[in-house]
């Protein structure tokens, strides 16, 4: 849109309206901070938080920055694409998504290793499974 057409259209949609003239100066960020209605006005027309409308302080970061966050995140990716890959077999494929999907997919996997190191806790888990299936 045309600073002329925001302008007309704030008017129409919000029934209050800036002039072109200021919507050109933050445009090209002469005017580098907004009035709160300026700001407020703009953020409802355009349908956005108005925090989207202000300059970020120096230093921030929109990227998480945790190492243990990232490890999560390039997990969860992993395991969605393995179970994409496993479709063919739909109750590995499921249980990797449930995996995925869950908020501790890291510390899921370190349990299952340290249960899969205790003799036979798979194997009555599994009957104990099957057993509540049967009721």
């Amino acid at each position: 849109m045309s600073q002329t057409e925001v302008v007309r259209a704030l008017k129409a949609e919000q029934g209050q309206t800036i002039s072109q003239s200021y919507l050109s100066l933050i445009e090209n960020g002469t005017r580098s901070h907004l009035s709160q209605s300026s700001r407020q006005l703009l953020a409802a027309f355009f349908k956005v938080h108005p925090g989207y409308l202000v300059n970020d302080p120096p230093g921030y970061h929109t990227e998480l920055t945790s190492a243990v966050v990232t490890l999560e995140d390039a997990l969860d990716r992993w395991l969605l694409e393995s179970a994409e890959r496993f479709a063919h077999d739909p109750e590995l494929s499921r249980a990797l998504e449930r995996l995925a999907a869950h908020p501790e997919s890291r510390q899921c996997l370190v349990l299952l290793g340290e249960m899969l190191s205790m003799p036979g806790l798979i194997d009555r888990l599994t009957e104990t499974l099957i057993a509540k299936e049967r009721v």
